[in-house]
């Protein structure tokens, strides 16, 4: 049980992670420019696009990985409930749904990167 929280909790940190060095990378583009340039003109430096991608990259693939462990544990917890108590199959379909939604969180986080770089 404690290995399964441990690894929860660095997945959480891991995206959390990755998108507050992305956001620092993005939204402070004046740190890398040599000169002061409007904001709608000055392009975004070629180490900036591959930092943001790779930030977007692995925070779906993080949200993908930990959604896909979390719904594996639920959904076999879930199934050995429902073999004794087919009443609760309405709190195993949340309880999976709630897993599921680590991978829309890193999704979302993607869209994000994914807009202030384009």
């Amino acid at each position: 049980m404690n290995r399964q929280i441990l690894f929860a909790g660095v997945m959480v940190l891991g995206v959390a992670l990755l998108a507050g060095i992305s956001s620092l990378l993005l939204w402070q583009p004046g740190a890398i420019a040599s000169e002061v340039v409007a904001p709608e003109v000055m392009p975004i430096h070629p180490d900036v696009l591959r930092w943001g991608y790779l930030a977007a990259a692995l925070a779906t693939m993080v949200g993908s990985v930990a959604a896909a462990y979390a719904v594996a544990t639920i959904g076999a917890a879930a199934v050995g409930a429902l073999a004794e108590k087919p009443e609760l199959f309405g709190r195993m379909v949340i309880l999976v749904g709630l897993a599921e939604g680590i991978a829309i969180y890193g999704l979302i986080i993607s869209v994000l990167i994914l807009n202030r770089l384009g």
